[in-house]
């Protein structure tokens, strides 16, 4: 069973159902599910319009060949960067960034499991999200479950020298992958700007030949208050990657096509449930198979 086989069945794909020929009412209402899906009113006309074009120019009759053909042209849309990631040279550097209660500590734990079980790798986890109460408990509590080591520190404590803590050790236990967990949400913009800029200027200093990521966790029933927090997160900490969460429910995830759209970064990774095994991967065929 395919990891999105889960997402096939909890949704309606945007496609329809009562398909009986492409005229304008089949676009009208394509579009209109598209927007429904998250995928917002530029990125959605774009596709309806470009696949429109298609269909008229080729004579596509057939349900499944325009089924099809939406799919070539959101895939197309999301090829903006390698979906793998980085991980050569050790230690590499994970930083996981986005505000509170999208899954980031949750989805650290998922991929540390994923890494040490299905990769073999050595993975230490960093609690550096001091602001939030029971944040390193929370971490610490996956740490357990994924058998992996963390370093944390109370409440309060500076996260850069939670960090800098974490990287010594990454490089004196011969760690492969280091995991940092951050503060989704400080004072005001500008601190949080600061706040993660002071982290990767640690990173450059103590592992500077190391590779490094900046995921940003979106969760799936955000709708297009993600392509805000996108925005905001790559003025803050220049992201590489995305990581997309809460595929389990009703939501189909369609935000992340703009977002990897505007900003020119992939997804990387991508969670449909709640066990410590159900973060993966993500692969955009799949993905849009299981909602088109």
């Amino acid at each position: 069973m395919g990891f999105f086989d889960k997402l096939k069945k909890i949704t309606n794909n945007v496609f329809g159902s009562g398909f009986t020929e492409a005229d304008e009412n089949f676009f009208d209402e394509l579009e209109e599910n598209l927007i429904l899906a998250d995928v917002g009113m530029e990125t959605a006309t774009d596709a309806v319009e470009e696949l429109r074009k298609i269909v008229r120019r080729d004579g596509l009759r057939d349900a499944e060949e325009i089924r099809w053909t939406l799919r070539v042209i959101l895939e197309g849309q999301m090829s903006v960067g390698s979906p793998e990631l980085d991980l050569t040279p050790s230690p590499a550097v994970i930083l996981f960034v986005g505000v509170n209660g999208v899954g980031k500590t949750t989805s650290i734990g998922k991929l540390a499991y994923y890494l040490r079980r299905r990769k073999r790798k050595k993975v230490l986890l960093c609690a550096a999200d001091t602001f939030r109460a029971a944040a390193g408990e929370q971490l610490e509590i996956w740490a357990q479950r994924a058998s992996c080591d963390i370093i944390r520190q109370k409440e309060g404590t500076d996260p850069g020298a939670v960090l800098f803590d974490t990287l010594q050790a990454a490089k004196a236990r011969k760690m492969d992958v280091v995991l940092v967990d951050t503060a989704g949400r400080l004072h005001n913009k500008a601190n949080l700007m600061a706040e993660l800029s002071k982290l990767r200027k640690i990173i450059d200093r103590e592992c500077p030949d190391s590779a490094r990521e900046t995921l940003l966790v979106l969760d799936a029933t955000t709708g297009q208050n993600g392509l805000i927090q996108a925005r905001q997160f790559r003025d803050a900490a220049g992201l590489t990657g995305l990581v997309l969460t809460k595929l389990d429910g009703t939501a189909k995830g369609g935000i992340v096509i703009p977002v990897t759209k505007e900003l020119g970064v992939p997804v990387k990774l991508a969670g449909v449930g709640e066990a410590i095994g159900d973060l993966q991967p993500f692969d955009a065929r799949a993905y849009l198979e299981a909602v088109i």
